[in-house]
């Protein structure tokens, strides 16, 4: 298992940068984490119970915060701070991100919903 050896927030930009000890190195939207986020909030309890999130473009992340030597808590600025990203399911965002952001944005536009709330 990847474990990172590095990981940066950049506020202005809203990426989460990761580097991993395998020597992987990634940058990750704020929205991408948001909406990926591994809380029972979001992923249900079942696959099929995935909760479809939307009007995320501009979240940001206001903290990180360790828990133990396993995961990281990742506070958000909508409120959203109950999912605990190991660093499985953080490497696992990050190698499979193309594809889960397809899904994602396809699942957007079969339900006509966005990413950002209309003005």
């Amino acid at each position: 298992m990847a474990i990172p050896i590095e990981i940066k927030l950049h506020k202005k930009s809203k990426l989460l940068e990761i580097t991993f000890d395998d020597g992987g190195h990634f940058q990750l939207t704020c929205e991408y984490l948001r909406v990926f986020s591994p809380s029972a909030e979001v992923r249900g309890h079942a696959k099929e119970s995935r909760k479809l999130v939307f009007f995320k473009k501009n979240v940001g992340i206001i903290n990180i915060e360790p828990v133990g030597s396993y995961a990281v808590k990742l506070i958000f600025d909508d409120g959203h701070s109950t999912g605990l990203y190991t660093w499985e399911i953080l490497h696992d965002l990050c190698v499979n991100h193309d594809g889960n952001w397809a899904q994602y944005l396809a699942r957007l536009e079969a339900a006509r919903l966005l990413r950002e709330e209309p003005q």
